[in-house]
């Protein structure tokens, strides 16, 4: 597939008009608030075990509003749904590769979901399909043999790789309102980025970096750095680091964290669909 397919693959149902593309590009100059979020479908891939994965995305046109819309009516994805692990939570602009959506085994080409958003009033749906012109490998870019990062929870835990982050299957933790939690995480990398980046190993651009946000919740989360520093503990050839922050939650409930770790390839994997790594983690909040 090529490069500007993997941008978005995205399909907007608004008032009964469906417009499609094969690129999500900013239609008009962004708004601070009171506009749409639309879904992106970057693509579908396969699994190892020969299952399928669509990998999905979202674009939130305000510029400072981030925006909470439950799972419901306002944010379903059908049939099968409504919840089907998507964010409740929606940062500003464009947000690569959020969440997968594991594809029955008898899902044929003809069928689809359709993730359905309703904020400020406007309603937008994208539907997901086995096109096969959307077809990605989010585990290599293969022209450079590029792999996402490898991030571990605990030091010598359990490695998570490629954008599987799952809400079913995400690591739990506990917290206090208003003590900070603290959130560690290590990092392993192979120095090699998607081509379209031109990013020399002498960048300066950190080897990984690291992106914490709040996916879905009842009240704010604040982390003391949402961009930890990746502090390099060895490598020669390769890449090993440490990453800290804390999350304060300023009400009691259930909450899912989410995690980005990019290689020197950048958001999106420069375009290439390839490779960076997603997480999740789930905080029982008293």
């Amino acid at each position: 597939m090529n490069r500007f397919g993997i941008l978005c693959a995205a399909g907007l149902l608004a008032g009964g008009v469906v417009v499609s593309g094969q690129k999500i590009a900013i239609p008009e100059p962004r708004r601070g608030a009171g506009d749409s979020v639309t879904g992106a479908f970057e693509g579908w891939f396969y699994n190892p075990d020969g299952t399928r994965s669509f990998l999905v995305g979202y674009y939130n046109r305000n510029n400072r509003q981030e925006l909470d819309v439950p799972i419901g009516p306002n944010n379903r994805i059908e049939p099968g749904g409504p919840d089907m692990g998507q964010p409740t939570h929606f940062l500003t602009g464009r947000q690569w590769g959020m969440f997968m959506v594991p594809v029955p085994r008898d899902f044929k080409p003809t069928d689809s979901y359709i993730w359905t958003m309703t904020a400020n009033g406007q309603t937008t749906s994208i539907p997901l399909r086995l096109n096969a012109d959307y077809v990605m490998s989010p585990f290599s870019e293969i022209a450079v043999g590029n792999t996402p990062p490898v991030i571990r929870f605990e030091q010598n835990g359990a490695a998570v790789q490629g954008p599987v982050g799952s809400v079913a299957t995400a690591p739990s933790k506990t917290a206090s309102v208003g003590a900070p939690l603290e959130l560690a995480v290590w990092a392993t990398d192979d120095l090699k980025y998607t081509s379209g980046t031109s990013a020399p190993l002498s960048s300066a651009r950190a080897p990984v970096t690291m992106r914490w946000s709040k996916y879905r919740g009842p009240g704010t989360v604040t982390f003391a750095k949402p961009r930890p520093e990746v502090e390099k503990l060895s490598g020669e050839g390769t890449f090993s680091g440490e990453a800290k922050t804390t999350a304060t939650f300023s009400e009691p409930g259930d909450y899912v964290l989410h995690l980005t770790a990019n290689d020197y390839s950048g958001d999106g994997g420069g375009g290439f669909g390839c490779c960076w790594t997603t997480a999740l983690v789930k905080v029982a909040v008293k």
